[in-house]
């Protein structure tokens, strides 16, 4: 017997974006039903956006030292990136983009191995396997594909494992997107797509993406339960997020979010936003600012001090110094590598370069 497909109106996204505070952090009347996060969950949000900021901040100054290939920033995106890790269990598994430095080290990886892949290495840094976090994948959408693959596997293994997929605004107009969300709703996988609509693809703008009066409502017609949230909010991001969670874990299928935030900085050091964005947007956006936001709901609930801004800005001091020192160090490289893993069968001009490699690397030893 199959089921009954889900009726239209329990897929519909909130009419506007779930809210629980307003721009200056003072309270918003838009939760849409949702539960408040514990106070607890959002003071270790907060403790860790304070160290994600600063280890975004580090990585991007890495990146004009040279220390790194390229590095696309999450500043703005706080509440979205962290959110996301923290309302997942350990054994729970993550697909993100290049974009999720960030809430990698928030779930806990090696600041430097999650780099590792942004310094110019051939492969990502940790261990896929061990971490339950897929390699940051740069192909648009290809890993909402896997990520629904790995999803579908552990339901049918009898795990109750929730898979969740980062992916920006523009790779909602990927074909893989679209296949990703088909495949998930028909045979109910626990997989949530997580889609930052930061504003822009590079330097196309949303509004030249996509007619659809929300990005959210692209999960409709798959039968995919859908929702946007003000993705500057972490008590709303958390709430949502948390939910959707529930809903996979619980063996109702797939949970779109579409998260509506901002990227603050370029694209990637090598873009010039000047270009294509003006000031006076950045600017607004400035004052939605997620950490201000969330700290002035928590001093208001009398559960922030000085003391514990102070004693988590050092620890973000602290963990920034120490990636600083060990990325600093000249990494030891192997410069054969450079082809064991480019074809199965080595062409006959990579043959040649790896000849013509090796003779100069005899010739420097002698």
């Amino acid at each position: 017997m199959t089921e009954a497909p889900a009726r239209p109106d329990a897929l519909l996204p909130s009419v506007t974006p779930v809210r629980f505070l307003a721009e200056d952090g003072s309270p918003a009347d838009y939760q849409a039903g949702y539960a408040e996060p514990p106070v607890a969950l959002l003071r270790e949000a907060y403790r860790r956006m304070i160290i994600g900021r600063r280890f975004d901040t580090q990585a991007t100054a890495l990146t004009k030292q040279g220390r790194l290939a390229v590095y696309p920033s999450s500043r703005g995106q706080e509440a979205c990136q962290i959110g996301a890790v923290l309302a997942l269990r350990d054994t729970d598994w993550v697909f993100p983009t290049y974009r999720e430095s960030m809430a990698l080290v928030a779930r806990g990886l090696d600041p430097v191995e999650v780099l590792t892949l942004l310094r110019g290495d051939w492969h990502c840094g940790y261990d896929p396997k061990a971490a339950r976090t897929a390699p940051q994948c740069t192909p648009l959408a290809t890993q909402t594909l896997h990520a629904t693959g790995l999803a579908f596997a552990e339901k049918r293994q009898g795990r109750d494992t929730v898979v969740l997929a980062f992916i920006g605004d523009g790779a909602t107009s990927e074909g893989d997107f679209h296949e990703a969300l088909n495949f998930a709703a028909v045979f109910n996988a626990p997989v949530i797509f997580l889609v930052q609509s930061n504003g822009y693809a590079i330097s196309v703008p949303l509004s030249k993406q996509s007619a659809a009066p929300a990005l959210s409502y692209k999960g409709i017609g798959y039968g995919v339960r859908s929702e946007q949230v003000d993705g500057n909010d972490p008590v709303a991001m958390l709430a949502v997020l948390q939910a959707a969670v529930e809903h996979a874990r619980s063996g109702n299928g797939p949970f779109l979010i579409e998260a509506h935030t901002y990227r603050m900085e370029a694209h990637t050091n090598a873009d010039d936003a000047t270009r294509y964005r003006e000031d006076e947007e950045v600017q607004r956006w400035l004052g939605r600012d997620p950490m201000a936001r969330l700290e002035k709901h928590l001093r208001d609930l009398g559960a922030l001090s000085e003391e514990d801004i102070a004693a988590w800005t050092a620890e973000a001091e602290a963990k920034a110094a120490d990636l600083r020192t060990r990325m600093n160090a000249e990494p030891v490289v192997a410069p054969m590598e450079l082809f064991a893993h480019v074809f199965a069968e080595p062409t006959s001009q990579l043959r040649e370069q790896q000849e013509m490699l090796a003779a100069e690397l005899d010739a420097e030893e002698r």
